[in-house]
């Protein structure tokens, strides 16, 4: 076994090319090991000391969010706080403390989770991963990334390097909310993030949800814009609840069955909509604990 620390991403990629492995908080692949999930790879290249692939910049195309943040940071960052809310709802609700410390949101990305809890956030915002090889760079939308779960279509050898999110819009807002068992440790039954721009009037005129944990992959509902736009607020969420328990495709596992998943679909898509809308309007708004929820809860 070999182990390379890396400095800059060069070097990062010169021992990807090589067949090594990338290991920044090691949240997944370490805790993975331990309890059996995969073996450790043979050859691993840390990546935690290069501040390239650090940081929150705003450019003339939106924001570039590093790779290495971690959630600890993506918490309190003010730009993702203000204007890429439901980043920071999720990366608060990932795992103890000391794992949003350290765990970061390339990490989250990259394992391909259909329960990450980062990925319904990123998907809503339009975010799209710049992923860096010795031969050069691509940025591809995060629906072409994940393949399955734990799966992606990045080339070996291949670095997420950043996440870019296009340009806050005035009137607009985002949250995540997420159905769990208990607070610590906890990942999501069934999580919904949606992102509303209002327009003038109140009404909504542009809206997005996607959903995780009720499919292979991070879900992203259809006809949701197109059903949403020219709605007040209070009429939103309910036709997104209906067009989000249409499409998931939930299934039954220790956690909780496919029919429980597919009640709790509608009542969390809803629930974000509502807070996105909110918080489009101009309101400081946490988002909802959710708790075990009864078949007819809203």
């Amino acid at each position: 076994m070999s182990f390379t620390i890396a400095t800059t991403v060069d070097e990062a990629l010169v021992a990807l090319g090589a067949g090594a492995r990338p290991i920044a908080g090691g949240t997944d692949l370490v805790v993975g090991a331990r309890h059996g999930k995969a073996a450790l790879p043979a050859d691993l290249v840390a990546i935690d000391r290069i501040g390239e692939l650090g940081g929150v910049e705003l450019d003339s195309a939106g924001v570039r969010v590093g790779a290495l943040m971690s959630h600890a940071e993506l918490m309190t960052d003010p730009v993702i706080v203000g204007s890429y809310t439901a980043i920071a709802d999720a990366s608060a609700l990932v795992g103890s403390p000391s794992t949003r410390h350290v765990g970061t949101l390339g990490g989250n990305v990259m394992n391909g989770s259909p329960a990450m809890d980062t990925g319904a956030p990123l998907t809503v915002l339009g975010a799209a991963a710049e992923l860096r090889s010795v031969n050069g760079s691509r940025t591809v939308a995060l629906d072409e990334l994940w393949a399955g779960p734990g799966r992606t279509t990045a080339d070996p050898g291949e670095l997420l390097v950043a996440l870019h999110l296009p340009p806050a819009q005035d009137r607009c807002g985002s949250a995540y909310v997420r159905l769990e068992y208990r607070r610590a440790m906890e990942i999501a039954v069934v999580g919904a993030a949606a992102a509303v721009t209002l327009a003038a009037d109140g009404t909504v005129a542009s809206a997005a949800v996607a959903l995780a944990a009720v499919a292979p992959t991070i879900l992203s509902v259809d006809g949701v814009d197109e059903a949403l736009v020219g709605c007040v607020p209070a009429d939103a969420g309910p036709v997104a609840a209906a067009l989000a328990s249409e499409q998931a495709a939930p299934i039954s596992d220790l956690r909780a069955s496919d029919r429980y998943r597919r009640h709790c679909i509608g009542v969390m898509a809803k629930r974000a909509v509502d807070a996105a809308a909110r918080r489009a309007d101009g309101e400081s708004i946490a988002v909802p604990v959710n708790r075990s929820l009864g078949i007819g809860a809203a």
